[in-house]
């Protein structure tokens, strides 16, 4: 088993999720955002399970920043704008071939172990 996470080092729930799989000895591929954003179709993968609204962190720094509390966009133009700001992003993405979570979700994580 091997786990992709997307992430920022800084973001607890990153940290939190590095924690439980390093504990559990499953090898991690960390993606930092800060470094490297997320692709468009990393992005789509997870907005077709989940939703965009579920990506979008509405009370990031970032969104507040960019003046987006009132915003309407289309799913796309969202899309667009997490792959251009993953600041914006809710973090951890985690990717587990193709079983997916966003956001702290140990229930998940722990279902995907048994």
């Amino acid at each position: 088993m091997e786990v992709q996470i997307f992430g920022v080092r800084k973001d607890s729930g990153t940290r939190k999720a590095l924690r439980f799989f390093a504990e559990r000895r499953i090898k991690t591929h960390f993606v930092d955002l800060t470094i490297r954003a997320a692709s468009r179709g990393e992005l789509l993968r997870f907005a077709q399970k989940f939703g965009v609204d579920a990506l979008v962190d509405r009370n990031s720094r970032r969104f507040a920043e960019l003046g987006l509390r009132q915003a309407i966009y289309s799913q796309d133009r969202w899309l667009e704008k997490l792959c251009e700001e993953p600041a914006m992003l809710t973090t951890p993405l985690v990717r587990n071939g193709s079983l997916l979570s966003v956001g702290v979700a140990e229930d998940t994580w722990k279902s995907w172990l048994a």
